[in-house]
């Protein structure tokens, strides 16, 4: 310990403070950034196996298990390769997670891919009468706002969208909401959202709108609702819910909302405040007065 210590106060006697302050904050930020990268992956697993396979080597050599400690010194060396062979795949989106935040026009790429595929993905939907809640998860994790939800991390398409919310005895995924991650991937289907605290909230609104309403209200995620009794497209937005949105609107509203850009934000606000106007002056002759049972059950 006493020597740690002296190695410590040599290293600050040969280097500034505020040097030193940065190294330990890039480290710490590196780590922070890692694990949250693979948070609910394999990786996670990965590194629990690494712990333990440490922890018994360790054990070993204290031990003097000397086969054992042979056995695990061997795994140890070719550690990197067992990784890169098994965990290319997870090894590749990370990487290219990191590039995202890097690369301005590679983002606006995706963000243009997955407008997209929602939107396509909802008009399929409105059109066949499908009912389903989409969230587009933004600043704030939406995962600790949702319950009894099954983690996905799979790659956004309209097929597997539309595919998530077909109502069957064998889609166990159809009910709930699907969430999409800040990553630009389906992260959770069949999630229950917490419903809206509103009191204000019309009759025509069943508890599928509710949902939606109620995890904007809770965080900064935008929540797309498909309305099964009348086949439209609702957004929902700081509690706030515009329907009968045409596909041009919705990939308008959506483009402004997810860009990052406060202008572009405030701009979608604004519109989406139109919209709810809109439909509140012409709600009398449009609205469903009683949403459906599977509405109702979301």
């Amino acid at each position: 310990m006493s020597t740690a210590l002296a190695s410590i106060l040599d290293r600050l006697g040969s280097r500034s403070l505020l040097v030193t302050a940065i190294d330990v904050v890039v480290v710490y930020y590196l780590i922070y950034r890692l694990l949250l990268m693979i948070r609910g992956t394999r990786a996670a697993q990965m590194v629990v196996g690494i712990v333990l396979i440490g922890a018994a080597f360790f054990a070993s050599e204290r031990l003097e298990l000397t086969t054992l400690s042979w056995l695990l010194d061997n795994v140890i060396n070719y550690f990197i390769i067992i990784v890169i062979v098994v965990f290319q795949e997870d090894i590749r989106r990370a990487l290219g997670r990191l590039g995202q935040g890097i690369m301005p026009f590679s983002k606006s790429a995706q963000a243009g891919e997955l407008l997209d595929e929602v939107v396509a993905a909802t008009t399929q939907l409105a059109r066949a009468r499908l009912g389903a809640i989409i969230v587009l998860e933004r600043e704030a994790a939406v995962a600790p706002y949702v319950e009894d939800a099954t983690r996905l991390d799979a790659r956004l398409s309209r097929q597997l969208l539309v595919g998530l919310f077909v109502p069957s005895a064998e889609n166990e995924l159809h009910d709930g909401a699907v969430v999409i991650g800040k990553s630009r991937r389906i992260e959770l289907a069949r999630a229950l959202l917490p419903l809206s605290r509103a009191t204000d909230l019309g009759p025509e609104l069943g508890t599928r709108h509710r949902a939606a309403i109620g995890i904007t209200e809770d965080t900064d995620a935008v929540a797309l609702v498909v309305s099964e009794e009348r086949g439209v497209v609702s957004l929902c937005f700081r509690g706030r819910v515009a329907q009968d949105l045409d596909p041009a609107t919705l990939r308008g509203a959506l483009a402004g909302l997810l860009t990052g850009r406060e202008a572009a934000q405030t701009a979608a606000a604004a519109e989406l405040g139109k919209a709810v106007a809109s439909v509140g002056a012409r709600s009398t002759g449009s609205r469903d007065a009683v949403p459906s049972a599977p509405e109702r059950a979301q």
